[in-house]
């Protein structure tokens, strides 16, 4: 088996066209070069230059093999990258959960970016309406959104406040009308969650406010909760920030105090510190707050033209 040092001398011989030019780029003498690619031609049985006195050219069989030893030189240099980003803790896998409906607005189109900033740093997402148990190793870091946090040993950081609201869609308006008011609510067909999205806040205040009223419709997935609202079948209370973007969604109250969310994004204390998670929570921060700024210019924007829809939808008494 030949040296990989053997190699390099054929590489940089190669390129440089002598061993006079390559034992310049390798910072050896000439000598070494010339015993290096003797070596080498030793070790494959094959005749790789014809020397003469303007230099050194490849043989058929160097040309040939040219294009491999450039390819383990790639290799080799990518093996020796990669170690030296373990030794700098910015590489590996950091496994990130989060709701469908966080993955897919603000998780999955990052991850383009971060992974041209920390291209050996690998994540994989967890999708799930069921919050896994960090402390138990089920993911390394989620994103989280909540009135507020369970107490633990997990360390958060704040992503912002969100306001929710009961919505339905025009088409429900136009065929129900609007509440006159929560108490109104058990003349309407409501939305509810069932399984891992009945513990939701909102749906539990907005249930409350009509007790013994059955929901007319219920689903286990929040992001298909929000699209049962869309497809008129109800009303149920929808995050403002993406419910206003949406031109066939009418607010059927005002943001409720008592449903203001919070996000953060939450990994376990020995965790924080490593390079690799340091780094994705970091890049994600800042991720977070320029979407949410952005969505919320264009949610004033819808605002201001269904406003005259509401007016023109009754209110039920």
């Amino acid at each position: 088996m030949f040296d990989w040092n053997d190699l390099k001398a054929f590489l940089a011989v190669a390129r440089g066209g002598s061993t006079l030019a390559a034992a310049k780029t390798l910072k050896i003498n000439q000598t070494t070069v010339a015993r290096r690619i003797e070596a080498l031609e030793a070790s494959v049985g094959l005749k790789l230059f014809e020397r003469g006195q303007t230099g050194s050219r490849l043989t058929e069989a160097g040309e040939d093999l040219l294009a491999e030893a450039e390819r383990m030189e790639a290799s080799a240099s990518a093996f020796g990258s990669r170690a030296g980003a373990h030794q700098r803790g910015l590489a590996g896998t950091i496994r990130v959960t989060s709701t469908e409906l966080i993955a897919n607005l603000a998780i999955t189109p990052a991850l383009g970016e971060f992974r041209a900033l920390f291209p050996d740093v690998k994540v994989d997402l967890i999708v799930t309406d069921r919050a896994l148990d960090l402390a138990a190793g089920e993911a390394d870091v989620a994103i989280r959104a909540g009135l507020a946090l369970p107490v633990s040993d997990l360390v958060a950081r704040k992503l912002g406040e969100f306001d929710f609201a009961l919505y339905c869609s025009r088409d429900y308006a136009a065929r129900r009308g609007l509440p006159s008011g929560v108490e109104d609510l058990r003349n309407h067909d409501l939305i509810g969650g069932d399984g891992a999205s009945l513990p939701l806040p909102g749906m539990r205040w907005m249930l409350d406010q009509v007790p013994g009223v059955e929901p007319a419709h219920t689903s286990n997935s929040v992001t298909n909760l929000n699209i049962a609202v869309k497809a008129g079948l109800g009303i149920a209370p929808v995050g403002c920030l993406l419910a206003d973007l949406e031109p066939d969604l009418i607010q059927c109250t005002p943001p409720v105090p008592e449903l203001r969310y919070s996000a953060w994004v939450v990994t376990r204390p020995e965790l924080k510190d490593t390079p690799r998670m340091r780094a994705f929570i970091d890049f994600i921060v800042p991720h977070f707050a320029a979407l949410r700024r952005g969505l919320e210019a264009k949610g004033e924007a819808m605002k201001a033209e269904k406003a005259a829809a509401v007016v023109a939808f009754p209110k039920t008494a």
